[in-house]
């Protein structure tokens, strides 16, 4: 559920409540059930284990109490809130590469309260991939919705470090794990990618920037020759024009606001946060705690419901992959 004091209680919460008009699969949230019980007045089932989980489902959320967080209060995060959140992520990790799950859906958590016990973790995506024992390089954040899919090929970092940041063997390492994740969880066998340009009009033949001669290219060649379709450099501020965006699979960008302002602004409401390259399905509602409307009753669940909806799509998909494969 993510942080106690954030929204994250109060969406899992919501989201079930609407699971038969979205047609969500059975989900358990995990955390502190007071955290579900300041903010929601409907039914709780407490579970210790995921077959009682699914049985309770239909009348009842099921909650996997693992700690009291001490005195709630919505929207103050707390160090006893931001320990049961770490605590909550790790027990969704493990009950997810155990398979007693089969996917994992992260609520949002408080970067500045994690760090306040210790956290080292630039996020969660780099505390998850560690746990399944997968390099911070080969776990890909992709946004995606209906009808885009985009992937910031460098992430929270400073706009400044970009350009120095941005390599060809970036490039071409992220591309492969998109072009695999898009094979292997969403069922396209031939997936066509496009990059974006770093500079205005991707560099303008080099008048603008050389990225895109020096860096950019050079990784689009090595992809095409390992036989992943690709286009770029493109310019940016064309993108993601209906025209242009429908043509791809996926959208590579070359920093975190070159790909989120323009998904951000298309799908708000219904884009979830997806992690590629890892042995589990991981998910996530594409926004933060939000501690301002916290416990206000007003928190949308669509987010969430989307994340738990995609969640179940790319399992179902991934366990259809493997049946064929075994037959």
């Amino acid at each position: 559920m993510g942080d106690p004091a954030g929204v994250g209680p109060e969406a899992a919460a919501r989201a079930w409540a609407v699971r038969r008009e979205h047609g969500l699969a059975p989900f358990v949230a995990i955390g502190d059930a007071a955290a579900v019980a300041a903010v929601w007045d409907g039914p709780v089932a407490r579970v210790g284990d995921m077959d009682e989980a699914a049985r309770v489902f239909y009348t009842a959320l099921p909650v996997w109490h693992l700690e009291d967080s001490g005195p709630l209060h919505p929207g103050a995060p707390t160090a006893a809130g931001a320990t049961c959140a770490l605590h909550a992520l790790e027990t969704g990790i493990g009950l997810t590469r155990n398979q007693a799950s089969a996917a994992l859906v992260t609520g949002p958590v408080s970067k500045y309260a994690l760090h306040g016990i210790g956290y080292t973790h630039p996020g969660q995506t780099e505390f998850i991939a560690e746990r399944c024992g997968v390099t911070a390089a080969n776990a890909v954040m992709m946004l995606a919705a209906p009808g885009l899919r985009v992937v910031p090929l460098t992430v929270h970092i400073p706009l400044s470090e970009v350009a120095e940041r941005l390599t060809s063997e970036l490039i071409v390492g992220k591309a492969r794990v998109v072009a695999r994740a898009l094979r292997r969880d969403f069922g396209i066998a031939e997936p066509q990618l496009a990059i974006a340009g770093l500079n205005p009009h991707a560099g303008e033949s080099g008048q603008l920037g050389r990225e895109e001669a020096e860096v950019i290219q050079p990784a689009i060649d090595q992809l095409q020759s390992e036989g992943i379709a690709i286009d770029g450099p493109l310019a940016s501020d064309s993108l993601f024009a209906p025209h242009v965006r429908a043509r791809y699979d996926a959208l590579l960008c070359c920093y975190h606001d070159q790909a989120l302002a323009p998904f951000k602004a298309l799908h708000f409401h219904d884009g979830v946060n997806l992690t590629l390259g890892l042995p589990i399905i991981r998910t996530s509602p594409d926004h933060g705690t939000a501690f301002n409307i916290a416990g206000r009753g007003t928190v949308d669940p669509g987010p969430t419901v989307a994340a738990i909806a995609l969640a179940a799509q790319l399992a179902t998909s991934r366990e259809r992959r493997c049946a064929t494969t075994a037959a």
